[in-house]
C-alpha cells in the first residue's frame, strides 16, 4: 500500500473518531440539560403545590359532617344556600358551602386555577338515607363532590403570598419550552443519523482500503519490477547491517574509495565461503578476480547448469565479504563465461570472455544483461576465450583477450563492435598444426607489448603485439619454453615490488601435476633459430592437476597454487623449496579451479571450486615481508640457476646475483 493511500485511510479514521466523539458529547450535553430542566420543573411544581395548599388547603375526607355542595353544572341539582329542606315528614337538611364565588375566582392565582381544573371531576355516587320509623321513606339521588376545606381569604395573606412567592412559568412558556426541546431533540436525532451514516460509510471505505488482497493481486505486486528492485536493495542493506564495523549503506555503483580490512592472523584460516543455491547449484567456477577499488568485493564466473535449461548458460556473480548468503550483483550470459576481470580503471565495469567467443561488458549500475558485447563474427573471436587482461594506464588502456584458435584481440573499453587490433599467433614450424591453442596469457609488469602464452600442448611462447627492435609482431616460434608434459593451465609473472626487480621470473602450472619456475629471455636477445628454454626449477608436490598458480603481490618469495584434489598450497622459497610451508585442504573431493590474491596487501586469497563455491582464506602475518626477504630471494634464485641440470654459465649466475634476475 502506498504512502498516499495510508495517509488517506489514517485521515478517514481520524475523521470517524471525531464524529463519534462529537456524537458522544452531544448525548452527554442533552442528558445534562434534561437533568437540569427536570429539576427546575420539579422545583416549580413544588412551589405551585405549596402555594395552592396555602390558599385552599388540603381536602380532608375523614369524619367531617356530610356537607355537600351540589354543582350548578349538574342538571336537576338545585342551588343551595345555607341549607335545603327535603320534602317529607321529617326534614333532612343538607348543608352546603359554595366551592367558589365570582369575587374569589377573579382573585385566584394560576395555581388555584390549576387545582380547580384538577379537581373538576364529578363522581357519581348514590346515597341512600336512613329509614326512620313512622316517617315516609323518600329516595333522593344526590351527587357527591369532593369535599373542600373551608378557606378564608384576606388581603394580607393573598398580598403577602404573591409578593413573597415568585410566580411559576405560564402555560404558554411551558408549551414553548416543550416545543423548543422537541425541536432540539429532532435536530439531534437527525444529526445523529447523519453521523451514523457517515461513520458507516467511512468504515466501509477503510475496510475497502485495507481489505485482504486476492492471489492475483499479490502475484501482480510481487512481479512488479519496482517491488523486486526495492526488496533486493533493502534486503542487501539489512543483511549488511547484521555485520559489525561495516558501512552497510555503501553504494557500489559509485567509485568512492573505501577503507581496508584490519583483520589479523598468523596462520592460514578460512574467512568465509560464498554460495547461493539459486545461482551456483550445478555450476563450476571458471575464473575469479578481486575488485581494485573495493577490497571486500570479488567476482566469479560460472559455466552452465545442465539441469536448468531455462536459466542463463553463464553467469557472473559479484560477492561481498559482508553479504555471504547472496551475491551483490548477478550478471547473465548466453554462453558459459570462462574468464572474468574487473576493470582496474573503472570500478563499475566487469569484463567476461565466453565459450562462444564473445566478450561481454557488464556495469554494476545497470541490470543483469551486458551493456556492451562483441559480435559473433570473423572480426573477433569465434573460439572459447580462456584468458584476458587489462593493460595500459588510466588514460590509455586496452583489454587483451585470447582464444584457443590462436587469435589475440585488443579492445577499447567503450567500443566492442570490433577489435582495435587483431593478432593471429601461428607456429609455422609446427609439425601438426599452425594454430597455437592459447589456454592462458600474462604480461609482465610495466609491459604492454610483449606477453607470454601457455598452450594446450604444454609449451610456453613469447609474442609481441607490435614490431619492436629485434622482434616482429606475432609469435616468437624460435624460443620455446618447454617443460610441461600437458596443457598449461596458468601463468603468472613476478610483480614489481621492493628494491630488487624479479619481473623476469614467471610461474606456470599444468595438468602434469607440477609447477615450473621460469626466467624469461631478454627481449633484445631473441633467438633466430629454434631454441628450447628449460625451467629453472620444478615443484612436484601436487597430488593432482595444478589448475592455477599466483605470485604473492607483496612478498617476493611467496606464491600459492591450487589443484584438483582441493588443496591450497602456500610456498615460501626463502624457507623451503621442497614442500609448501602451509598446505590446506579447502574442498576435499572437489577441484579448485582458480586463485587470486587481493590487490591491496595480499593478506587474503579467493579460490573458486568446481562445485560452485567461492572460498576466502587469510594468511595473516605470512603476507608481511621482512627487509631481508629480497636478498634471500636473490640467493634462492641463484641456487636454482646454478643447480639446473643442463648447466648455466658462470656469468649468468653472477648476473642473477647482481641484478636479482
Amino acid at each position: 500500500m502506498s504512502d498516499r493511500r495510508r495517509a488517506e485511510i489514517e485521515a478517514k479514521r481520524q475523521k470517524l473518531a471525531e464524529l463519534r466523539r462529537a456524537r458522544a458529547e452531544r448525548v452527554n450535553q442533552r442528558a445534562e440539560i434534561e437533568r437540569g430542566e427536570g429539576s427546575n420543573i420539579s422545583i416549580a411544581h413544588r412551589d405551585v403545590t405549596q402555594l395552592v395548599n396555602q390558599l385552599v388547603g388540603e381536602p380532608d375526607i375523614g369524619l367531617r359532617s356530610p356537607d355537600l355542595t351540589p354543582s350548578p353544572s349538574v342538571p336537576g341539582t338545585p342551588t343551595l344556600g345555607s341549607g335545603a329542606d327535603l320534602p317529607g315528614p321529617s326534614s333532612l337538611r343538607i348543608s352546603g358551602r359554595a366551592s367558589r364565588t365570582s369575587d374569589v375566582s377573579d382573585r385566584l392565582s394560576i395555581g388555584t386555577t390549576l387545582v380547580h381544573q384538577a379537581t373538576d371531576v364529578v363522581l357519581d355516587r348514590t346515597m341512600t338515607p336512613r329509614f326512620i320509623p313512622d316517617l315516609i321513606d323518600v329516595e333522593q339521588e344526590l351527587f357527591e363532590l369532593p369535599q373542600r376545606e373551608r378557606v378564608t381569604y384576606n388581603k394580607e395573606i393573598q398580598t403577602a403570598n404573591f409578593e413573597s412567592e415568585p410566580s411559576g412559568p405560564s402555560e404558554d412558556e411551558i408549551r414553548e419550552r416543550v416545543l423548543r426541546e422537541r425541536d432540539a431533540q429532532d435536530a439531534d436525532r437527525v444529526r445523529e443519523k447523519e453521523l451514523e451514516e457517515e461513520s458507516v460509510q467511512l468504515d466501509r471505505e477503510i475496510e475497502a482500503e485495507i481489505r485482504e488482497l486476492t492471489e492475483d493481486e499479490r502475484t501482480s505486486i510481487f512481479a512488479a519490477p519496482e517491488f523486486l528492485d526495492f526488496v533486493e536493495q533493502s534486503s542487501k542493506i539489512v543483511q549488511r547491517a547484521l555485520n559489525d564495523n561495516y558501512d552497510y549503506i555503501r553504494d557500489y555503483t559509485t567509485g568512492a574509495e573505501t577503507g581496508g580490512d584490519d583483520s589479523e592472523g598468523k596462520r592460514v584460516k578460512r574467512v568465509c565461503a560464498f554460495w547461493d543455491e539459486r545461482y551456483c547449484k550445478n555450476r563450476s567456477i571458471t575464473d575469479v578476480d578481486w575488485s581494485p577499488k573495493f577490497p571486500e568485493l570479488s567476482v566469479a564466473s560460472y559455466n552452465k547448469n545442465a539441469a536448468a535449461l531455462n536459466e542463463p548458460d553463464g553467469i557472473v556473480a559479484v560477492w561481498n565479504m559482508h553479504l555471504l548468503e547472496r551475491p551483490e550483483f548477478v550478471f547473465h550470459s548466453q554462453s558459459d563465461v570462462l574468464s572474468v576481470t574487473f576493470s582496474p580503471f573503472h570500478s563499475n565495469l566487469v569484463f567476461g570472455g565466453t565459450y562462444s567467443g564473445q566478450i561481454l561488458l557488464w556495469d554494476t549500475r545497470s541490470k543483469h544483461l551486458p551493456v556492451l558485447k562483441t559480435p559473433l563474427s570473423a572480426a573477433g573471436h569465434t573460439h572459447p576465450v580462456y584468458a584476458m587482461q587489462m593493460v595500459g594506464t588510466q588514460n590509455a588502456h586496452n583489454l587483451i583477450t585470447s582464444s584457443t584458435d590462436g587469435m589475440v584481440c585488443s579492445w577499447l573499453v567503450d567500443m566492442l563492435a570490433q577489435p582495435q587490433e587483431t593478432l593471429e599467433l601461428v607456429h609455422a614450424g609446427h609439425n601438426k598444426t599452425g594454430e597455437v591453442a592459447i589456454t592462458t596469457l600474462d604480461f609482465p609488469d610495466n609491459e604492454t607489448t610483449t606477453f607470454w602464452v601457455g598452450t594446450e600442448e604444454g609449451n610456453v611462447y613469447q609474442a609481441n603485439r607490435y614490431d619492436r627492435a629485434g622482434a616482429k609482431a606475432g609469435l616468437n616460434q624460435y624460443d620455446v619454453y618447454k617443460g610441461h608434459s600437458g596443457p598449461v593451465m596458468g601463468i603468472n609473472f613476478h610483480p614489481l615490488i621492493g628494491p630488487v626487480d624479479f619481473s623476469d621470473l614467471f610461474l606456470t602450472c599444468s595438468v602434469d601435476w607440477t609447477v615450473k619456475l621460469w626466467r624469461a629471455k631478454s627481449l633484445t636477445k631473441t633467438s633466430t633459430t629454434a631454441h628450447t628454454v628449460a625451467p629453472i626449477y620444478s615443484f612436484d608436490e601436487a597430488d593432482d592437476y595444478v589448475y592455477d598458480v599466483k605470485w604473492h603481490p607483496a612478498h617476493p618469495a611467496v606464491f600459492s597454487s591450487v589443484d584438483g584434489s582441493g588443496k591450497f598450497d602456500l610456498w615460501n622459497l626463502n624457507i623451503d623449496t621442497e614442500v609448501p610451508v602451509v598446505s590446506t585442504s579447502v574442498s576435499p573431493g572437489h577441484a579448485i579451479n582458480k586463485l587470486q590474491w587481493d590487490r591491496k596487501d595480499g593478506r587474503r586469497a579467493i579460490m573458486g571450486g568446481s562445485e560452485g563455491r567461492l572460498y576466502v582464506y587469510d594468511i595473516g602475518d605470512m603476507a608481511i615481508p621482512r627487509e631481508s626477504e629480497w636478498n634471500d630471494m636473490q640467493k634462492t634464485v641463484a641456487g636454482f640457476v646454478g643447480g639446473q641440470a643442463n648447466g648455466v654459465a658462470e656469468g649468468d649466475s653472477a648476473r642473477v646475483l647482481a641484478n636479482g634476475r
